[in-house]
């Protein structure tokens, strides 16, 4: 469970990390910087296990990957929206930042409602209003890249099976 902070549709990537941080790519140093044009207080108010919601064409503009770090460094559990940019909703899995499309969530969920999600099932509980809503779930392979961290994370584990 974690508390819901809400944003519009087309929060691009400029926003959510802003280009004159990208001299570092530090998570942590990323992380001090996160929404902070859109959202001044948010890096010094997020906690590990919280969410980020949006509506339409979260994480549009440029296809840096800055913007997942900066994200999932700030302790954000998940990131819930009606759409994603395609080359951000890549570089989250890449990342393994994990995020959900629910246009219902997206609309529904307000800020400061406390949030939990359920990978396999593809659940989203809205605690704070006592509704559900249902995303697709994320395939097995995606919570296994997910749970390694990432896609090179997960990669090195398979090699080192082998």
């Amino acid at each position: 469970m974690g508390f819901a902070y809400k944003y519009g549709d087309n929060v691009d990537t400029d926003v959510i990390i802003p280009a004159r941080y990208l001299n570092t790519s530090d998570p942590q140093e990323l992380a001090k910087h996160c929404m902070e044009d859109i959202d001044a207080q948010f890096a010094g108010k997020v906690i590990e296990g919280d969410f980020i919601v949006a509506n339409k064409n979260f994480g549009c503009g440029s296809s840096r990957e800055h913007a997942p770090i900066a994200i999932k460094a700030s302790g954000i559990k998940c990131v819930i929206a009606s759409s994603f940019a395609r080359i951000f909703f890549r570089n989250c899995i890449n990342i393994g930042l994990p995020i959900m499309e629910c246009p219902e969530a997206a609309e529904k969920i307000e800020a400061g409602d406390d949030v939990d999600v359920d990978f396999a099932t593809g659940v989203i509980t809205n605690n704070t209003k006592g509704e559900t809503y249902q995303s697709e779930p994320l395939p097995e392979f995606l919570r296994n890249l997910i749970a390694a961290e990432g896609l090179v994370n997960y990669t090195k584990k398979k090699l080192q099976e082998k």
